[in-house]
């Protein structure tokens, strides 16, 4: 059971470090460091989008319009920070 909780705590590991990655990359965009009309920053761009918007969609439905500002990857990321808090001080419960 302890290798099942680890695994999990890998996987949100491994979605904290997309989220990251897709937050710095549209502050980029943004301050235009990067170009989207390369076709590389366009297909990790959207790859990135493609795997985030399920976790990102529910919480944008939610959320009342921000004039232009998205709060659901902060939402997301401090939602997977506490469910990684929460599986970690209960995993003594399954040893």
């Amino acid at each position: 059971m302890i290798s099942l909780i680890q695994i999990l705590l890998m996987i949100l590991g491994i979605v904290k470090f997309v989220m990251i990655v897709h937050i710095i990359m549209s502050w980029l965009i943004t301050f235009q460091v990067l170009n989207m009309r390369q076709p590389m920053v366009a297909q990790i761009w959207d790859g990135l989008s493609r795997l985030l918007e399920p976790i990102y969609g529910p919480i944008r439905r939610r959320l009342p319009a921000m004039n232009g500002m998205d709060l659901a990857p902060l939402i997301a990321f401090i939602a997977i920070y506490a469910i990684e808090i929460i599986i970690q001080n209960n995993a003594y419960r399954f040893l």
